[in-house]
């Protein structure tokens, strides 16, 4: 499975919920080892057998055993290597934490994905206010923190600051620079970015972009 029997991703380059894991696993100073998955020219077996029901990446095998969904994978892993801690012990700040993470995984990208699906003006125009909205309601929670958490790098920034790789892509389709609507939240990705944790695994936001861009090509979205 792996040199030392305990981890495998398997993993996309662009994918955000990947990096999402690969984060965590920075952050807990886990090795690991990485196969990559052709998603559009034949998943393979390993792939299929271990995620039937949604056929997609992220999955860690830890010891063998397969682990599915980003933000479940990332508690995982803070689980079972607790130090330094990703999420909150406070009960209440847990909550809190997981109600975030909630919006982020329901918001984020389904809207920014909106907007490079559509070609309509009016359609899109749509897309982009109700992006730049979830991103002020995410600059609101954030505040004046460092972090989500505050002071402490964690959960809710592990599950977000890669979906931020593609916000390139949105702007570029969308006609519109996020740092001109949420400066806090700008500022904060900065930060992220500046963790080794994070900067080592982020897929680059230009290669993203030219990836979404061949991948409307290819479903004759332009």
């Amino acid at each position: 499975m792996s040199k030392d029997g305990k981890l495998l991703l398997l993993d996309f380059w662009a994918s955000p919920f990947c990096a999402r894991v690969k984060i965590a696993l920075e952050e807990k100073g886990q090795k690991y080892e990485q196969s990559e998955e052709n998603l559009f020219g034949g998943k393979s077996e390993l792939l299929l057998k271990s995620n039937p029901i949604h056929k997609k990446v992220p999955v860690i095998f830890h010891n063998g055993k397969p682990i599915l969904e980003s933000s479940i994978i990332v508690e995982y892993i803070d689980e079972t290597w607790p130090s330094p801690p990703l999420l909150p012990s406070c009960p209440y700040e847990k909550a809190q934490a997981k109600f975030w993470a909630d919006y982020i995984d329901k918001k984020v990208f389904e809207v920014g994905g909106n907007i490079w699906r559509n070609t309509s003006g009016e359609v899109q125009e749509e897309a982009v206010k109700e992006f730049i909205e979830i991103l002020k309601q995410l600059e609101e929670a954030l505040g004046d923190k460092d972090f989500f958490g505050g002071k402490a790098f964690g959960y809710v920034d592990i599950l977000a600051i890669p979906l931020t790789s593609w916000f390139l892509a949105f702007e570029k389709f969308g006609g519109f620079k996020v740092e001109d609507h949420v400066p806090k939240f700008s500022a904060w990705i900065k930060r992220c970015l500046q963790r080794e944790t994070v900067s080592k695994v982020y897929p680059d936001p230009e290669k993203v972009y030219e990836f979404v861009g061949n991948f409307r090509k290819m479903n004759g979205i332009e």
